[in-house]
């Protein structure tokens, strides 16, 4: 059976930096990447915490992940390796695992966390799976199921204010990008916001705004040309980690220095591969509360049979790094 010292080895942590983690404790001030790396060993490992030892065999709870509105299905949810550990601090009844749906192929699941609208048609669907299903940033009106919005808006206006107001910069740009397929459209919510906001400032730029495609190619492509006109905004806001991967290539290529010659704010929702920037800048569009909450509001409907539909508004969480 794993430890928490096994995994504060490979992990190059403390053990006590484990146990704090895998509880859940949000004071310790460690970055979600670290956090990410623990539980991803943990999952591994087949870590299994002291509450959950005494379950019963057998008593297991597959969850579902509905998440093809918000990440391309031929990428991958990094999340899901953390996602059972978090799960243990929550229930003592029942060994809790995540699985990934796939629009259109049937799976056995007591559960859905759902990111997104969804037509009536893949309403059906969800319902075949399991009739628990919780939505996140759903545009549902009724109260058959949970719910949890998020305020990406407000996460936008404190980035903005924090780099306007704050710290005093005079120009943003964006580089991202838009995904479309069988009716789903990625990127665009978070550019038409940023869009929004600027303008309501004053200090919108649309030779600055720079769009292709979700893809660490696009990433690089479109900055390498912005930074070659010369005219180049003193931020950059990179729009997913893919497209920063590529962004951050082309500038550091380019001889730019980070945040002295251009500053940088990555938005993050669900990572689709290990950041190589831990500690920059970002506005994390699902930060971790967003996670124990889903997980603690669909265990409630599974296990205690709690019948009352809630609906809970959470923020996007500016993380303020060393790139800006």
């Amino acid at each position: 059976m794993a430890t928490i010292k096994e995994i504060a080895q490979l992990a190059n942590v403390s053990p006590a930096t484990v146990s704090r983690v895998l509880n859940q404790d949000e004071t310790l001030a460690v970055t979600q990447e670290v956090r990410n790396q623990i539980f991803k060993i943990a999952h591994e490992l087949k870590y299994i915490p002291p509450k959950m030892r005494h379950a019963q065999n057998g008593n297991q709870i597959v969850i579902g992940v509905a998440d093809w509105h918000i990440v391309r299905k031929d990428r991958p949810d990094m999340r899901l390796d953390s996602l059972s550990c978090i799960a243990a601090t929550m229930s003592q009844k029942a060994d809790v695992s995540f699985r990934r749906i796939v629009y259109g192929e049937d799976m056995k699941v007591d559960g859905i966390i759902a990111f997104g609208s969804f037509s009536e048609e893949e309403m059906n669907f969800l319902r075949r799976q399991s009739y628990a299903i919780l939505f996140v940033n759903s545009e549902l009106k009724d109260y058959e199921f949970d719910r949890i919005i998020m305020d990406y808006k407000q996460g936008l206006i404190d980035m903005v204010h924090y780099l306007l107001d704050q710290k005093e910069y005079r120009s943003i740009g964006y580089i991202g990008g838009i995904y479309e397929a069988a009716g789903v459209r990625i990127g665009v919510h978070r550019l038409e916001g940023l869009q929004e906001i600027l303008r309501q400032k004053g200090c919108y730029e649309e030779k600055y705004f720079c769009v292709g495609e979700l893809s660490r190619e696009s990433g690089y492509k479109l900055t390498k040309g912005l930074l070659a006109t010369g005219d180049v905004p003193e931020v950059l806001i990179l729009g997913n980690d893919e497209v920063a991967e590529g962004a951050l290539e082309a500038i550091k290529e380019q001889k730019y220095r980070i945040p002295k010659d251009i500053a940088v704010v990555i938005y993050r929702d669900i990572e689709t591969l290990q950041t190589k920037y831990p500690t920059y800048t970002s506005l994390r569009m699902l930060p971790d509360m967003v996670w124990s909450t889903a997980i603690k509001l669909l265990l409630e409907r599974i296990i205690d049979k709690r019948k009352d539909s809630m609906k809970v508004y959470l923020p996007a969480k500016l993380e303020v790094g060393d790139s800006a």
